[in-house]
């Protein structure tokens, strides 16, 4: 006979029916002919209509931004960038740029390794968001190591640095697979560097059975680097928050097609909505 267990139905009280949604892209800085590029970029996130997006690679020069130029279109007007001297282009600045439709109350550009953050805190219209972009540096297949030590870095911090009462999200290019040792860091299935933090992945949760990879040789872009596909751009969120706040309830990527005969970038992009 099975035994009973006496587990309260809701184990985080009333879930929260609304939603946000994030989205996060690598847009490849000035690559190529990136202002058609960010025309396509521009078109897709129009459609996306993301609250909060999170842009790797993302880029400042001089007095223009990535992150000026989307804001009016997309509705995004707050926003946060950090960045560091970018390869293609020696006057400009590549990094990591956070947009948001609500105030930016706090901001902050971290580091921990191999892994750039730009942080910010967002007061939205049911409580404040953090939020944590990054982008990881150690890209090849063979920096793990720098990886897992960026990453333990970065849990450490977060641990630290969250309020339990508000949704966490951190989200960007890890340049790892969902099966590799750093992101089993985040999700639990590697015991965690600082107990008490685990993540939902908005993919697994959110889009389960599907490969969702970021990194696919049908985007010319990417099949010149001759890597197999991957799933290496995520949406982490904390768990648990009351409500279920942070909850993945649907994922999703972007920038899959040409847009006028033009890929946006050399990644695809991953949205999902999280109850908020």
């Amino acid at each position: 006979m099975a035994q009973h267990l006496d587990i309260p139905p809701y184990f985080y009280g009333e879930l929260i029916r609304t939603t946000a949604r994030v989205v996060t892209w690598n847009v490849w800085g000035l690559y190529g002919p990136w202002q058609e590029r960010e025309a396509a970029i521009t078109s897709t996130l129009l459609e996306a209509r993301p609250d909060l997006l999170v842009l790797a690679e993302s880029w400042s020069k001089g007095d223009d931004s990535q992150s000026a130029r989307l804001a009016g279109p997309l509705g995004l007007p707050y926003h946060a960038f950090t960045g560091v001297p970018a390869q293609e282009d020696e006057s400009a600045l590549s990094g990591v740029a956070v947009l948001s439709r609500w105030p930016v109350a706090d901001a902050a550009g971290l580091s921990f390794g191999a892994l750039r953050v730009q942080y910010v805190r967002v007061d939205g219209p049911r409580g404040p968001i953090q939020v944590y972009g990054v982008v990881m540096d150690a890209w090849w297949l063979d920096e793990s190591q720098a990886r897992q030590d960026a990453v333990r870095g970065l849990i450490a911090h977060l641990h630290a640095a969250q309020d339990e009462r508000t949704p966490l999200v951190v989200c960007g290019d890890f340049n790892a697979d969902p099966d590799s040792d750093e992101m089993r860091l985040m999700t639990g299935r590697a015991a965690a560097p600082v107990p008490g933090l685990s993540f939902y992945d908005a993919w697994d949760v959110a889009a389960p059975g599907m490969t969702g990879s970021t990194w696919s040789n049908a985007n010319p872009g990417a099949a010149q680097l001759l890597w197999p596909d991957r799933r290496i751009d995520y949406i982490f969120t904390a768990a648990p928050r009351r409500g279920g706040a942070g909850h993945p309830r649907a994922a999703a990527l972007l920038g899959t097609t040409p847009v006028a005969g033009i890929y946006p970038s050399d990644h695809y992009g991953l949205q999902a909505d999280i109850r908020y």
